[in-house]
């Protein structure tokens, strides 16, 4: 027994001397590497970030950027998302019930790419598989147009091998653009349906069979889907809007015209469109080839939707949106890659498509942009050729009886403006709105008049144009407010025509420029140089504006100016 208790005195101070000396160890080792020897807090309780962390999130923070501005959207939060993540539902609650024919062709999804951000390129792709029937999507096309990150070539493939058995990629060995890339994957598919899709997108809940289905009923259809955002800073999904019919202006920019009252009826469903936007739509392999696909002198992007558009409608098939089809889109902040250098391959483009399908409605283009009159758009033989062979109809044909509502909206001569000029505070003089010559989501400031300081640099000129927005001189941005509540920040946004939160008007009496239906008005701070709109208020001198030249035949007119909304 004595024994036995003398064994266990002895274990208990065996440990207690080995503990002590580890301790010992641990306490002059720690003190040892404290510079002046004074007792270290614990990490666990420290406040603040040591220089350490603060290297590390700076270092993260400037690939943040960089990677941002490679590619005009939040890439570095895109990481971070799954790249198999789910969306919302946001179809109108009628297209759950619908059913559509048991016996739809298959289809080859068309992604063309130069440097897409990895993951963005494999969500496009992970929404298309795991949103579409297997039994309808035969494969995915994916069109290398001469990428340079190294993440695109080896890492590319072995990730597709791996996880996406219905994806091929093909490689263009120099860089040739969008359509050259889309027509090398239309000729290698196999399905009899071509999807095309921009690498940045989603798509969303069954939205295949209602592509599908028109043109199953007649193969000379092409249809598009609905195109929702994924915004570019925090890849929230949501929807644009319910829908509006496409549509251009006399420069060629993209524009919508609201829904029929006929489409109004039924929202689920399909509604013919005189223009696609480009990005996003589904046609028969039959009939994309009969129409000669996209015309193969039409350099890098631009003017081919409506190209393929004018071909559709003028040469006997027909064009609609689904609204039970639904796909998202990044929208980027700004266009991140360099341009080939092909000189105006964008005015050319232009050209060929007014040259071959516009006949003398071209002369209306040439007059808002009347550096194409002298610009060569190659040989249009070819082009010319496949119009006649084809029975098409004139383009006065198309105004006249597809988008009959669009000069009413856009006339393809510009009416006068409603005033121009300098926009000046009449509280503070000496300040003038000022665009900065900023662009898409910038904000719009105020700055001391550059008529007052000709070395002030700025954008002073404005219109407030028949369109009922205000844009600054030659430009096609528009000062847009998007938030409700005091203090709305006003920024830059591509002008739609559409009015909503581009819709402005000057009241002459009280010099106020009144945004919306609402009374609120124009406003500003002088102190930080900010615009912003609030409640309108008699009492403020800083809501008061003069605008240096006003059509008083028009403002008085007001009413009875402006586009036609049907």
């Amino acid at each position: 027994m004595m024994m036995r208790r003398n064994v266990v005195s002895l274990i208990k101070f065996f440990l207690l001397a080995v503990f002590t000396v580890f301790l010992t160890v641990v306490v002059f080792r720690y003190v040892r590497t404290s510079p002046n020897h004074e007792i270290v807090t614990p990490i666990a309780v420290l406040v603040g970030i040591d220089d350490s962390q603060k290297n590390l999130i700076d270092s993260r923070q400037n690939l943040n950027d960089h990677l941002y501005q490679v590619n005009g959207f939040n890439a570095a939060l895109s990481d971070e998302i799954s790249m198999n993540r789910s969306v919302p539902d946001i179809r109108h609650p009628g297209c759950k019930k619908k059913k559509y024919l048991k016996n739809l062709d298959s289809v080859s999804v068309i992604v063309s790419f130069h440097n897409e951000h990895f993951s963005t390129l494999m969500r496009t792709c992970w929404s298309v598989v795991n949103r579409s029937p297997a039994s309808l999507l035969k494969e995915i096309i994916l069109v290398d147009d001469a990428s340079t990150k190294v993440e695109l070539k080896k890492p590319l493939d072995d990730y597709i091998a791996r996880h996406l058995p219905k994806v091929k990629v093909v490689r263009l060995v120099e860089r040739s653009g969008l359509i050259k890339g889309r027509l090398a994957g239309a000729k290698i598919a196999k399905a009899k349906v071509l999807v095309f899709l921009d690498s940045h997108s989603e798509a969303n809940v069954n939205w295949l069979p209602p592509l599908l289905e028109p043109i199953a009923q007649n193969y000379k259809t092409c249809v598009c889907p609905f195109i929702d955002v994924i915004a570019y800073e925090t890849f929230e999904y949501r929807a644009q809007d319910e829908g509006a019919r496409g549509a251009f202006d006399w420069e060629l920019y993209y524009k919508r015209l609201p829904l029929l009252p006929e489409d109004l009826q039924n929202p689920t469903e399909p509604f013919k469109s005189p223009i696609m936007a480009g990005g996003l739509f589904a046609i028969s392999a039959k009939f994309f080839w009969e129409l000669g696909g996209y015309d193969p002198e039409l350099d890098i992007w631009g003017g081919e939707q409506y190209e393929l558009s004018f071909k559709i409608w003028q040469c006997g098939g027909q064009m609609y949106d689904a609204p039970c089809s639904r796909v998202g889109h990044i929208y980027r902040k700004f266009p991140p890659f360099p341009n080939p250098g092909k000189g105006d391959f964008l005015g050319k483009n232009y050209k060929r498509v007014a040259e071959v399908w516009m006949d003398e409605y071209a002369e209306y283009i040439y007059r808002r942009r009347p550096h194409l009159r002298s610009l060569d758009p190659g040989n249009l033989k070819e082009q010319r050729d496949l119009r006649a062979r084809l029975h098409c109809k004139p383009f006065k044909w198309f105004m006249e009886n597809i988008a009959f509502d669009l000069v009413d909206v856009y006339p393809p001569i510009e009416p006068d403006d409603f005033a121009s000029g300098e926009i000046r505070n009449i509280g503070v003089p000496e300040l003038c709105l000022d665009s900065k010559k900023r662009r898409k989501d910038e904000l719009v400031a105020i700055d001391v008049c550059i008529k007052d300081n000709p070395k002030i640099i700025g954008e002073q000129e404005f219109k407030l144009t028949w369109h009922k927005d205000i844009r600054p001189k030659d430009r096609t941005e528009c000062l847009d407010v998007s938030k409700g509540g005091t203090k709305a920040p006003v920024t830059l946004y591509p002008c739609h025509g559409g009015q909503g939160n581009q819709l402005w008007r000057y009241n002459v009496e009280k010099q106020w420029l009144m945004h919306g239906y609402s009374s609120r008005c124009l406003d500003m701070d002088p102190a930080s140089k900010k615009v912003f709109v609030t409640n309108c208020d008699l009492a403020s001198a800083t809501q008061k504006w003069r605008i240096e030249k006003v059509n008083m035949k028009a403002i008085n007119n007001w009413d009875n100016v402006g586009p036609k909304r049907h």
